[in-house]
């Protein structure tokens, strides 16, 4: 069972008051004047605060040594008080940097040689000799300890990013034979279909047949392309709580954050607005979230412009902006992180590429000769979308 850092500090404390209460009983068989109430104040404040050492480790080693010091100053037993000192030194080594480990070393050799003075021993070069032996040793250990910590916490991230890496590949592997066994159902229905469609008028049960045959296959692959997209989900990304991916409605909310962020932004739909497939929406949505985000962070106060085209087969997103923001690194952009904006979209400029990739798409970015910055997205428009909207506009 693991405790607390803070009750286990405190335990720590606790047994070192003990320690120094059972020397303080045998100060006066030592030759040294008996402890009083000042003195056993002196030694509760040399040990209890080192509940905190690990919260604060050098006030607490400042504390405990100018205690000390006063207990030492009154001529009492010095051995008394030794054991929090120390401890703190070792505290300090083991969190925080050289420069500061060292310098509470110092001050520990410095208290020790001034208890030596104080006591007029006649050993003083045994005194000086522990004055620098026990912060050297306590500093080593100290050191020891913290690049043991900090090691151990590489290994530990090393470990996890490898760890979840092999599952990455295991999940893409997974993916790949799905994406299989997906292929294999669409081609049977491609087969089945043109069946039915060839014995449709000749024989009723063979079509019938064809398009039970159809109807199972579509069954299984759509369960099968769910099982590929938890299994690719599963690494905690957006959207896989199940949420309904943004698309071209949810664009107007986006405009108003932006808005809301110091940045202009005019929103214009040229030609007969006409349905897109969910993905071509998603493409779109998160270009344009990449696109504003860039505006946000290099160009905040400037006017942006995002115009959507609808074309014959193809439709045309552009994201542009005047340049006159006064952000810092302007005319050094390049595509960012979302964080500015709600639901991270992706991996700026790559990202936006990669999309666009994706669905056949070709993307231009960079800066435009009227001044500013802009982003061009011009995607396919799937045959079937295309005809319907031509044909209405015409």
């Amino acid at each position: 069972m693991r405790l607390h850092p803070l009750a286990a500090d405190g335990l720590i404390a606790a047994a070192l008051t003990t320690v120094a209460v059972l020397l303080g009983t045998e100060a006066v068989a030592q030759g040294w004047p008996a402890l009083d109430p000042l003195a056993w104040t002196l030694v509760a404040l040399l040990s209890l605060p080192l509940a905190l050492r690990t919260r604060a480790p050098v006030a607490v080693c400042l504390a405990v040594h100018a205690c000390w010091a006063v207990y030492v100053t009154l001529g009492y037993w010095p051995v008394v008080g030794s054991f929090g000192p120390m401890l703190a030194v070792y505290t300090v080594a083991s969190l925080r940097p050289t420069r500061t480990a060292a310098a509470c070393a110092a001050l520990l050799a410095g208290v020790w040689i001034y208890a030596g003075v104080v006591s007029d021993a006649e050993a003083m070069a045994s005194v000086v000799g522990q004055a620098l032996g026990f912060p050297l040793v306590l500093w080593r250990f100290g050191y020891v300890a913290r690049r043991t910590a900090e090691l151990t916490l590489q290994v530990r991230a090393e470990q996890a990013e490898r760890a979840r890496r092999e599952v990455a590949g295991e999940r893409v592997r997974i993916a790949r034979e799905l994406h299989d066994v997906v292929a294999h159902h669409i081609a049977v229905i491609n087969v089945q279909a043109g069946l039915a469609r060839f014995v449709f008028h000749s024989d009723a049960r063979t079509a019938r047949d064809a398009l039970d045959a159809i109807e199972g296959a579509s069954g299984e692959a759509l369960a099968e392309l769910r099982r590929m997209l938890g299994l690719l989900r599963a690494d905690g990304v957006q959207g896989a709580d199940g949420a309904p991916a943004p698309g071209l409605d949810q664009l107007d909310e986006m405009v108003t954050r932006v808005r809301a962020g110091g940045v202009g932004v005019e929103l214009r739909v040229t030609g007969t607005p006409r349905a897109l497939p969910p993905g071509v929406q998603l493409c779109v949505y998160r270009v344009v979230q990449e696109a504003l985000t860039n505006v946000l962070k290099h160009a905040p106060g400037a006017q942006a412009s995002v115009e959507l085209a609808y074309r014959a087969g193809e439709m045309t997103v552009s994201v542009t902006d005047d340049g006159h923001g006064g952000g810092p690194g302007a005319g050094q952009r390049e595509g960012v992180d979302s964080a500015t904006i709600p639901e991270r979209g992706g991996h700026g400029l790559i990202g936006m590429r990669e999309r666009a990739k994706l669905y056949g798409g070709t993307i231009v970015v960079g800066p435009r000769s009227e001044g500013g910055f802009g982003v061009r997205l011009t995607l396919p428009t799937p045959v079937q979308t295309a005809r319907r909207g031509d044909a209405g506009r015409e």
